[in-house]
């Protein structure tokens, strides 16, 4: 199955669950394509945790949730060392970051002590618990959810993780005729709470590997590297950022849109694919100006305004 087929099919059984939400159902097999984090802003009611589950059942992958509160302590998602008074010996009770999918749910209410626990497992696949390394899954990806309208008792995450996300996934309210076939469903019986009893069709693991494999034989030409380059550092010398995108968005935003050309069926990349994902991508790497903040500029509009004034290469 080619990347493209891949994306049909993914889409295909999203449609059973999801109704609507096409981009940001794109942009979640994206993330899980390259082997990154995303961070999915949206009110409640959205169907975000609906869409990870979907996407784990979809690809065959372990799925764990974290509930985040400010109370939350870095062994409540790693796990500990526990006294087995049976061996007298101790045993590691694995935490759920020991999974495949974690959805850390609100994260902007974990505190910052279990925040930079959950920075070393994103940055390097691996936890350290009393001083023992452990690895994780090789296929393990946080999908965190921020809800972007309730800022009472939560902790905003530092630049340093947000850097860490390959991209930011708005979920917006969907249009009146699909709220209306969300209805529909409901109707007929669908119920989100019986999740497993939805018949979707998995993809194994070895296709899921030849996808990514398929992305990284993608060619780019120098002139490329070079319009991607102009692009971030533009967003350095905007006059509403104070501090701009990283060579690690760079490098994000070149993977995040060979995927894009991999599941469009192309082995080349074009100006339009790093076009389609730079917002995504580069909307969370961003410090606006207090003053730009208060005129109601967005992250969006900074990297829209920044990709319109680059020449794209010929």
């Amino acid at each position: 199955m080619t990347a493209a087929a891949l994306a049909e099919h993914v889409r295909k059984e999203f449609a059973k669950v999801i109704v609507g939400q096409r981009d940001v159902l794109d942009q979640l097999l994206l993330i899980l394509l390259v082997r990154g984090h995303a961070l999915i802003e949206g009110v409640p009611g959205l169907a975000k945790t609906l869409a990870v589950k979907s996407l784990a059942r979809i690809f065959s992958l372990q799925f764990q949730r974290v509930q985040c509160t400010p109370d939350l302590i870095p062994a409540d998602v790693m796990g500990g060392n526990i006294f087995d008074a049976a061996t007298s010996a101790f045993r590691l009770h694995r935490g759920p970051l020991f999974t495949d999918l974690l959805l850390v749910d609100e994260i902007n209410r974990m505190p910052p002590r279990t925040q930079s626990a959950l920075l070393e497992a994103m940055e390097e696949l691996q936890v350290t618990i009393d001083g023992t390394r452990h690895v994780l899954s090789p296929s393990f990806a946080v999908f965190a959810t921020q809800n972007p309208v309730e800022f009472e008792g939560t902790y905003p995450l530092p630049e340093a993780q947000l850097d860490r996300f390959l991209m930011k996934v708005r979920m917006e309210y969907p249009q009146p005729e699909q709220e209306a076939e969300i209805l529909s469903h409901y109707q007929d019986g669908f119920d989100a709470r019986a999740f497993d009893r939805i018949c979707i069709e998995p993809v194994s693991a070895e296709v899921l590997q030849s996808a990514r494999d398929e992305i990284r034989r993608v060619q780019a030409e120098p002139k490329l590297f070079e319009y991607i380059v102009s692009i971030v550092r533009r967003t350095r010398n905007s006059s509403a950022v104070s501090l701009g995108a990283s060579p690690r968005a760079a490098i994000s935003l070149m993977l995040v849109a060979k995927a894009i050309a991999a599941i469009e069926g192309r082995d080349f990349l074009i100006p339009d694919d790093v076009k389609t994902v730079a917002v995504p991508v580069l909307r969370h790497r961003m410090l606006l100006k207090p003053e730009a903040d208060l005129e109601g500029i967005t992250p969006d509009q900074v990297v829209s305004e920044v990709v319109a004034a680059i020449a794209v290469p010929r």
